[in-house]
């Protein structure tokens, strides 16, 4: 029998993990990222736009109430996120397909390091400068005829496999 919301007797644990979203701009993937946030434990979830769409009542129904409880701030400085995260030693992976890109099933990491998983726009991918500050650029090994997926689909999958990694 499926069990009911109610029903589930997972325990909240955070991971040293944030994910950096680089001017996601579709309001179903903002409320889809705090879903995928909650149900990996990521610490924190920044979102990066120059011109924020934020609109609460607007991805409610995507985000399941999760951007209540996911915590996230929304910064319209670029340069102030690459200064914090190398600040604040993360080990930066970006999430996008490139010339030097290796398989996400390659990565490795460890339990003591802090992680920004950086993703980016539907339509352009992360910009130059989030690229440049990557210790890592990965990409998901693709079987079909399309070269990528949506962006929270991918993010989830990156995710999943870091959890896994620093568990």
């Amino acid at each position: 029998m499926q069990l009911v919301h109610e029903q589930n007797f997972s325990t909240k644990t955070l991971f040293p993990v944030v994910i950096v979203s680089d001017t996601i701009s579709f309001l179903d993937n903002i409320g889809s990222l705090f879903r995928a946030g909650d149900a990996f434990g990521v610490s924190k979830i920044f979102f990066y736009d120059e011109n924020p769409a934020f609109n609460y009542r607007k991805i409610h129904k995507t985000s399941r109430n999760t951007h209540k409880t996911v915590p996230h701030e929304v910064i319209t400085d670029r340069k102030e996120i690459i200064r914090r995260l190398q600040e604040e030693n993360y080990t930066i992976i970006a999430l996008e397909i490139t010339a030097t890109s290796k398989d996400l099933r390659d990565i490795e990491l460890n339990k003591d390091q802090k992680i920004a998983l950086i993703i980016g726009n539907e339509v352009h991918g992360i910009q130059q400068d989030f690229l440049e500050i990557a210790h890592q650029t990965v990409h998901i090994q693709m079987h079909g005829t399309n070269s990528s997926m949506n962006v929270v689909q991918a993010a989830a999958i990156a995710l999943y496999e870091i959890i896994n990694q620093i568990k």
